[in-house]
This record gives C-alpha cells, sequence and structure tokens, in this order.
C-alpha cells in the first residue's frame, strides 16, 4: 500500500525567489538546459539561469529537513539513511550531525557535485544512477530523494522506484515536481532546466501505485 502525503520542504521552497519567465523571455533557453544536463559546473555554481547559482552549504538552512524526518520516522540513533540524487551531500551531513551514530550513503549521477561535496560526507557518496543502485535488498531504515525523479524519463522513474523499494527496508520519503492547476504547470514549464517527467499530482500518485511504491511523498509546486 502506498504511503501518505508528508510536506518537508514546503517552506524551504517558498524562501527562494524565482522568476519563472526570465528564462524564456530572455534568454535561449535549449542553450540553458544543454548546459544544466551536463551536471557540472555551470548546474551547481555557475549563473542562476543554468541550475542552482551557487550551491552552497548554509548553516542550519537543512538541519530543520533532517530533524523533522527523523522525528517523524522516528528513526534510531544509528538508522541507515540513503539519499538519492545527494547532490554535495548536505542535507546527509545534517543527518550526521544530528544522529552521530547513523550510517549514511548518498548516490548522485553528478561526479562534479560529489567531488565539490562536504568534506565530512564525501567519502559516503557515490556517483551512479537510480535506476540500478549499487546497494545491497533491504539495505537502509530510510530512503530519501529529494527532486530528483522528475529529471528521469518515465520508464526510468519507474525502475527508480522499485530500486528503492528494494534497498529500503523501512521508510521511504520522494520529492519531485508537479502541478495541480495551469498556472502552476506553465510556471513549471518556463522554470525547469533538467526536469523529463510532468505528472499532475494525480498522474504521479497513480504511477506511484503501479510501480509498487509503498513510501510517503511529497511535491513542490511553482505557484
Amino acid at each position: 500500500m502506498m504511503g501518505e502525503l508528508v510536506d518537508f520542504m514546503g517552506l524551504l521552497h517558498k524562501s527562494t525567489r524565482r522568476d519563472y519567465r526570465e528564462r524564456v523571455c530572455q534568454h535561449d533557453k535549449p542553450l540553458l538546459v544543454e548546459k544544466a544536463l551536463q551536471y557540472a559546473f555551470d548546474y551547481w555554481d555557475g549563473d542562476r539561469n543554468t541550475g542552482y547559482g551557487g550551491y552552497r552549504y548554509l548553516p542550519g538552512r537543512w538541519t530543520p529537513i533532517a530533524q523533522a524526518m527523523i522525528d517523524h520516522y522516528q528513526l534510531p540513533e544509528d538508522a541507515a539513511i540513503l539519499d538519492i540524487g545527494c547532490g554535495k551531500g548536505f542535507l546527509l551531513y545534517e543527518f550526521m550531525r544530528l544522529l552521530p551514530k547513523a550510517r549514511v550513503a548518498g548516490l548522485d549521477i553528478s561526479r562534479y557535485g560529489i567531488e565539490q561535496g562536504k568534506e565530512e560526507v564525501k567519502p559516503f557518496l557515490t556517483c551512479g544512477n537510480a535506476i540500478a543502485l549499487p546497494y545491497a535488498d533491504q539495505s537502509f531504515d530510510l530512503v530519501i530523494s529529494l527532486g530528483m525523479l522528475h529529471s528521469l524519463t518515465n520508464y526510468e522513474v519507474y525502475a527508480a522506484l522499485r530500486e528503492i523499494e528494494r534497498v529500503g527496508r523501512g521508510h521511504k520519503w520522494v520529492m519531485q515536481e508537479s502541478y495541480r492547476n495551469e498556472r502552476e504547470r506553465i510556471n513549471m514549464l518556463n522554470w525547469q532546466l533538467t526536469q523529463r517527467t510532468y505528472f499532475r499530482v494525480d498522474e504521479w500518485e497513480w504511477f506511484f501505485k503501479m510501480a509498487g511504491y509503498t513510501g510517503d511523498y511529497g511535491y513542490i509546486f511553482f505557484e
């Protein structure tokens, strides 16, 4: 049975200001997308129009999210935690701080992101693809993925969800970009750079069930 809708990211997402039309009205957006899809410097630390505009660790930014997950899922001190699409590992670092006995692991397709990762967590990061996770069955008490699934094609999303089910022995939570109305859909289309799957909320939930995903889920909306 599929899990529940849980919002861990809403306040953090809404704290970032975005001009949804700039990327299509003031730039050649296909060029921006081509740069972003390399998942290298331009995506992480280059101009804001090709990605994050400088993805840096800010003390306290990810702490409330990690703490909320720990509390919600009542994670033990020695929990095994996997972050798929971990980027530079900032969220995993917060788990390490809050649960010093935890075993953390992160996977990301971006070699640059991992190489530029936070030093304390870099030894636990792996460059790889979510559709073929290099971990044994039922290895983790919590498997999370923030903003990664929508960057896959729909058949890759299916494979990734099956892999999440395979490696998780406990709780799971995935977050993806979605929409509930036409304004959110157009804003999302204007803003996105690496997105490959554009599902409404009800489509995501149908897809979760089809893939046999039993974990919780959340969404980011472009209001």
